[in-house]
């Protein structure tokens, strides 16, 4: 082979690499690995984001209950307190960094919405979700998972200490950006990839809340038994929500 020969087939090969290597930068970007958050369910099949062996109920450890009873409550932050037929639990709603978000809740709380709701979706080690209208009607249960308040609002994304998808803090249930409405879920363990400044960035779940007091209520139902499609298979029922304020 001539030497003019071998430079042409070096040349070649090193063209046909470059574009090997750029086709697969563009397959893998185009074609990002899915990741399952706790969206509403959208009559779909969810695959469980974490397969974890259930581990017993241990007494809160210091740090916990630092997460589920805090010294730095903002006094004229309301609260949410929900009383189920496991337990109570409150619920400090961020109205002062969260405004649109909290104060729907707090708006659909004070019209007795979420009275006799449930928790339809329950994902141990991960969270447990409610908020669905429909879920107080146990005639549709297969619709589960798809109810709304009849209105949607924006997504309230907004950085800061306490607004992370963290163990105890309640976010807003959602299929897809400025989709929420009334569902919720309450964080089991921290779910930071959740938050819309994390990767994977299509995650976005606002942070509108945290557990005040009630936090073994949450584990609790946490590790109830579940049927196919994370229903719980007792009813885990939200009798009433009220809401208190300072004076």
């Amino acid at each position: 082979m001539t030497p003019e020969a071998y430079k042409q087939v070096v040349f070649i090969l090193l063209v046909t690499a470059v574009l090997i290597g750029a086709l697969v930068a563009w397959y893998t970007f185009t074609n990002p690995v899915p990741v399952t958050v706790p969206l509403v369910d959208n009559n779909s099949e969810t695959v469980d984001p974490f397969v974890q062996e259930e581990s017993p109920l241990l007494p809160l450890t210091p740090e916990e209950r630092e997460i589920s009873q805090p010294e730095n409550i903002n006094t004229m932050n309301p609260i949410a307190v929900l009383n189920t037929n496991r337990g109570i639990i409150e619920i400090e709603l961020f109205a002062d960094t969260m405004p649109v978000t909290a104060g729907n809740f707090q708006k659909l709380a004070e019209e007795g919405f979420y009275d006799n709701t449930k928790f339809h979706r329950v994902i141990t080690n991960f969270m447990i979700q409610g908020g669905d209208p429909q879920s107080a009607d146990d005639s549709l249960a297969a619709q589960w998972g798809t109810g709304s308040p009849g209105y949607t609002i924006a997504d309230e994304h907004i950085a800061g200490e306490l607004l992370t998808n963290s163990r105890g803090t309640i976010a807003m249930a959602n299929s897809g950006p400025n989709s929420g409405g009334s569902q919720f879920f309450i964080n089991l363990v921290d779910n930071t990839f959740l938050d819309f400044n994390e990767e994977p960035l299509q995650s976005k779940h606002p942070v509108f809340g945290r557990v005040v007091s009630g936090l073994e209520v949450v584990d609790a139902i946490g590790a109830t038994d579940t049927l196919p499609g994370d229903r719980p298979t007792e009813p885990v029922v939200i009798e009433s929500v009220t809401i208190k304020t300072e004076g």
